[in-house]
């Protein structure tokens, strides 16, 4: 999931936007965080996911296999209800291995199909793989567990990755270069290569003996020796990745190697530079790729003076908080810091810090998306112990 990496004092600016720029029309709130199931005991969450139509309920993935089911209308409880235990099917034994993520399909409520996203072993692989609930009992059928897209792992590390559907009815996962550090196997360049990509898939059809179809208006789907799976490429870790649900905007957070953590706005066959980039910056052992050098720039980064690894998030769209709506919020895992950046149909403004924690950091692995645009945050409270909280976020007065 997330590498620790060396900790260095750059002293080089902090937080920039880039790309398109819109002046903020307003200032950006701070933000408070609350505690939602303070008595329900995590392992190590990842994620938080609301199912369509069911606003009631809020699944957590849990790093080691399992997904629990929380009730909103017992916020005391302290006995999770297991969902699905997938344990012995995922290899975790890396701080970065594990299930990764989880996503509904947009019609859950008529097929019972939901996704999930884990690391694997013998041999040492990323799987993509469809279950269906038992609309009886409400419970997944573990027998109908389908691999969908499976891959090796040369590395324990830069596993991505988030899994979702896109506006379009597509799904959409992002995987990590393949890990060690500086992506010895240059596959950040290589379109060869699933790895360091953002893929796109359509898993409502079957086609050419696979599981899922290559939807036709894919950017590589006529490039000689390129997957036609890729959507983007030039990514060391997508961590955590999120449609802005007003504009259909893809935002990323990118998990940097030596000196830059950076968010993009993902584009169709857009290159992201890594590894002859991390961030706007030329990278020391960067190698170009043999697909052209025109990199797209982040729309934000920050340097390792400010951070370490970037927890990507959502631009708010909930309706309690007018003075954060269209503020992409986004953290960083080791120091605990919150930004925002104001954005815009014609960009987003520069970053401004909304949260920062004084003494031991959570560390926050995600933001979730609830049904009704509200968001909340996934954190470890300790990496020695393994133990997780679940937090409500909300402007300031």
């Amino acid at each position: 999931m997330i590498l620790w990496l060396v900790w260095m004092m750059l002293q080089t600016p902090p937080v920039q936007s880039g790309g398109s720029v819109a002046p903020p029309t307003q200032s950006i709130p701070s933000i408070e965080v609350t505690r939602l199931f303070p008595k329900m005991p995590l392992i190590r969450p990842v994620q938080a996911v609301q199912a369509p139509g069911d606003s009631r309920h809020l699944y957590v993935v849990e790093q080691a296999g399992r997904i629990l089911k929380l009730d909103f209308n017992t916020p005391e409880s302290s006995t999770p209800v297991v969902w699905l235990d997938i344990r012995k099917q995922v290899h975790d034994q890396g701080n970065e291995e594990g299930l990764l993520s989880m996503v509904f399909h947009p019609k859950f409520a008529e097929n019972g199909e939901f996704f999930v996203y884990y690391t694997a072993n013998t041999p040492p692989r990323s799987e993509l793989t469809r279950f269906v609930v038992d609309h009886a009992s409400g419970n997944p059928r573990v027998e109908s567990a389908e691999v969908l897209l499976a891959g090796r792992q040369p590395y324990a590390n830069h596993n991505g990755g988030t899994v979702l559907f896109g506006p379009d009815g597509m799904l959409y996962l992002s995987l990590g270069d393949g890990g060690a550090a500086n992506d010895p196997h240059h596959n950040g360049q290589d379109l060869g290569k699933l790895l360091a990509k953002v893929l796109r898939i359509n898993v409502d059809v079957r086609e050419g003996g696979k599981p899922y179809g290559i939807p036709a208006d894919n950017p590589f789907v006529a490039t000689p020796s390129a997957r036609p799976e890729v959507w983007a490429y030039g990514f060391r870790n997508v961590w955590r990745m999120s449609f802005d649900r007003a504009t259909g905007r893809l935002f990323a957070g990118d998990v940097g190697e030596a000196s830059f953590e950076e968010i993009n706005i993902i584009e169709k066959g857009g290159n992201y530079g890594w590894n002859p980039r991390e961030g706007r910056h030329a990278f020391r052992s960067g190698k170009p790729g043999s697909f052209g050098s025109t990199y797209i720039d982040p729309v934000a980064e920050y340097s390792h003076s400010e951070g370490l690894s970037v927890t990507g998030g959502y631009v708010y769209r909930g309706s309690k908080h007018p003075s954060l709506q269209g503020v992409y919020l986004y953290a960083d895992y080791a120091y605990g810091t919150m930004w925002g950046m104001r954005c815009n149909e014609s960009g987003c403004g520069a970053s401004e810090v909304v949260w920062r924690q004084s003494g031991q950091p959570h560390h926050w692995t995600s933001f979730g998306e609830l049904l009704d645009g509200e968001l909340v945050l996934c954190a470890f409270d300790s990496e020695s112990s393994g133990t997780g909280s679940l937090w409500k976020m909300s402007a300031k007065p």
